[in-house]
């Protein structure tokens, strides 16, 4: 009876172990402290540069955007070929741990060495482009101007449906569908007036 009690508390002991191990087994945590390292963490400590009017600050952090954003557009082209290699992730984590350590500079570096020459080499041609896309964003959006109009309506309705979803208690949302209790009870009413008019 000992040697069970001693067997079950193995397995389980092993099984705790294997489930609480089991992320590390995946890309789940690396993927996780990416966004957290990648996004989360410069997206506040850019919110707090700009309250306080920190230049220096506002700097580093317009110079980590600058180079986190060119590594995202390279990353979307190639992810699906990067994901295969081991520790894909875990060199992207100390990627964007290099970018923000004050001791390495890693984003001003980046940029000052690599960025900077390329957009500086090929400002005339990405401003034509711009100029372009912002001209044919412009003429889209006067053709289409009803639909926009029409899916912003559509959007704003949906959140106000959900609002009352999520806040139960605030009366029906103007405007919204009605379930099948309320076509229930339509067609009980016109059964009913339907038989009192054969009864007479």
């Amino acid at each position: 009876m000992a040697g069970m009690a001693m067997f079950a508390s193995n397995l389980s002991s092993e099984v705790g172990l294997k489930l609480l191990l089991s992320p590390l087994d995946t890309n789940v945590v690396v993927r996780t402290a990416c966004c957290s390292v990648g996004i989360l963490l410069p997206v506040y400590s850019t919110f707090k540069a700009i309250e306080m009017g920190d230049q220096n600050e506002q700097q580093k952090w317009l110079l980590y955007w600058a180079a986190y954003g060119s590594f995202s557009i390279v990353e979307a082209f190639t992810d699906k070929f990067l994901y295969w290699f081991p520790l894909y992730y875990h060199v992207k984590f100390a990627f964007l741990v290099w970018l923000q350590l004050p001791s390495a500079d890693g984003a001003k570096q980046l940029y000052t060495n690599h960025l900077r020459p390329f957009l500086m080499r090929h400002q005339g041609r990405l401003d034509n482009i711009l100029e372009l896309f912002h001209g044919e964003l412009a003429k889209f959006i006067s053709t289409h101007q009803t639909e926009i109009q029409f899916a912003q309506m559509l959007l704003a309705k949906s959140l106000l449906s959900v609002g009352g979803i999520l806040q139960p208690g605030q009366g029906r949302v103007v405007g919204t569908i009605e379930g099948p209790a309320a076509q229930l009870e339509t067609s009980a009413q016109q059964v009913e007036t339907s038989e009192s008019e054969d009864e007479s």
